[in-house]
């Protein structure tokens, strides 16, 4: 069952959102070489209960950490350890959510590095962009698998391929609410759009196959043929005046900035 959410619920959706924005803004800026992923999860913890917020992936479902760090050929679910650092011309995927008064909000960003090849750099430019593209499309009276067809159209198109065993979801009072939000598909399909849903849009994208597997420790997914993979995520809400991104910081004067 698709939930809709009341005034009250994305005011508290957007304020999770808020957060999370905060968060990326900094990390973009912080992560360098050397530093450990767990340092990472460390940081990103501090940050989000300094603002009165829980962290959203801890302990859900025995999830370890605080946030997913997922490097390279890691396309999700990556678990932050300090024996693990970040090296130069690594890409960093970095996945995160938080809880403000029972409402959720999930993120992600791909980071890379220092320098990094041009079709690497590509693949970020491309899986952001195909975000940006699948938010396009979140209007009253469009179909869900507009959403998913936005995303397989602007990658395939470049000549990358779109991750399928995970997609994205609802979000609300819980972190994965209906509906399922695949990354492929033929438009004009499924539920119809409507106002006050909320959905996790997560486009995951590789260089080389789509296929993945997931490691021993039965979190880590990485790619079956170790091509490189990219990962961003917004959580966005479908309005009468169109998609509102509540994971994007907002201005003193009401403006939305990119995260």
């Amino acid at each position: 069952m698709i939930l809709l959410k009341s005034p009250r619920e994305l005011a508290l959706m957007r304020t999770a959102g808020h957060v999370l924005a905060e968060v990326t803004e900094r990390l973009t800026a912080w992560v360098e070489p050397g530093l450990s992923t767990q340092e990472i999860d460390e940081e990103v913890e501090d940050f989000i209960r300094a603002r009165g917020a829980a962290p959203a992936f801890k302990g859900y479902r025995g999830f370890p950490a605080t946030i997913c760090v997922s490097i390279n050929d890691e396309v999700v679910h990556g678990i932050p350890s300090p024996r693990r650092r970040v090296k130069e011309g690594d890409i960093v995927g970095l996945d995160l959510g938080c809880i403000v008064e029972g409402y959720y909000a999930d993120c992600a960003l791909t980071l890379a590095v220092g320098e990094v090849a041009p079709r690497v750099r590509e693949l970020l430019d491309v899986t952001r962009d195909s975000l940006a593209r699948a938010v396009a499309a979140c209007w009253p009276g469009r179909r869900l698998s507009d959403i998913s067809h936005a995303v397989q159209e602007h990658v395939e198109a470049h000549g990358f391929a779109v991750v399928r065993q995970f997609v994205g979801h609802g979000i609300g009072r819980d972190l994965h609410e209906d509906p399922q939000v695949p990354n492929f598909g033929e438009p004009g399909r499924g539920p119809q759009l409507k106002p006050g849903m909320v959905l996790a849009i997560e486009p995951m994208v590789t260089m080389g196959s789509w296929e993945v597997r997931v490691l021993e420790d039965r979190w880590t997914a990485v790619t079956v043929d170790g091509s490189l993979a990219a990962h961003f995520e917004h959580t966005v809400a479908v309005t009468e005046d169109g998609p509102e991104i509540l994971t994007r910081k907002t201005e003193p004067d009401g403006r939305r900035t990119a995260a």
